[in-house]
C-alpha cells in the first residue's frame, strides 16, 4: 500500500473543501508538473487558478513542494505568492516536514496532492499522511519520469481492481 492510490482525482480541480473537511485536512503540499500545470510550465490555466483561490477562500494551507529546481519552482511559486520547497528529493520526506512546518499543522490535517506514484505517493505514505493523486495533466518530459509511469502502471491498476474510483 506504500505505492497504491489511497484516492485518485480526474483533475486537482475536483478536490473540493467539503472533500477536505470530510477527511479532516486543513492544509494541502502541492506537487507542481503535471499536477497543477504542464510538465515544465509556468503558466496556470484558468480553472486551477481558480482552484487555489476557492482552496485559499475556505482556509485551506497550501505550499508548493517539487523536486525541480530553484529556477523552475522560484519564479512559479512567487507568480502565485505561495510559499514552497525546492529540490525536495521526493520520496524521502524532508521536503513534507518542512512544509508541514511552514504551514503549522499536525500531519493529520495534511495531505499531499500529486501525480507520481513512485514520488508523491510513496513520500506521503513514508511521512504518514494521505495522499490525493490526480491524472497527468499533460505529456511526460524527460526518460526518468516516462520510466517510472511504466513502473506505476500495476499500482494504479491494483487502486482500480480494489474498486477504486476516479473522484
Amino acid at each position: 500500500m506504500l505505492i497504491t492510490p489511497e484516492y485518485v482525482f480526474k483533475d486537482v480541480t475536483r478536490i473540493t473543501p467539503a472533500f477536505l473537511a470530510e477527511k479532516g485536512i486543513t492544509a494541502l503540499v502541492l506537487d507542481i508538473d503535471n499536477t497543477l500545470t504542464g510538465d515544465g510550465s509556468q503558466e496556470l490555466t484558468d480553472d486551477v487558478a481558480a482552484w487555489l483561490e476557492e482552496m485559499k477562500a475556505a482556509g485551506i494551507g497550501l505550499t508548493l513542494v517539487s523536486n525541480g529546481a530553484p529556477k523552475r519552482v522560484a519564479p512559479f511559486a512567487k507568480k502565485l505568492g505561495m510559499q514552497y520547497v525546492c529540490r525536495a528529493a521526493k520520496p524521502l520526506t524532508l521536503g513534507l516536514r518542512v512544509a508541514r512546518r511552514r504551514l503549522g499543522v499536525p500531519r493529520k490535517q495534511m495531505a499531499m496532492v500529486g501525480d507520481q506514484l513512485y514520488c508523491d505517493r510513496l513520500a506521503a505514505a513514508l511521512y504518514g499522511i494521505p495522499a490525493f493523486m490526480v491524472v497527468p495533466r499533460g505529456p511526460d518530459i524527460g526518460p526518468q519520469v516516462k520510466l517510472k509511469r511504466k513502473w506505476e502502471r500495476r499500482h494504479w491498476q491494483e487502486y482500480y481492481d480494489r474498486g477504486g474510483k476516479l473522484l
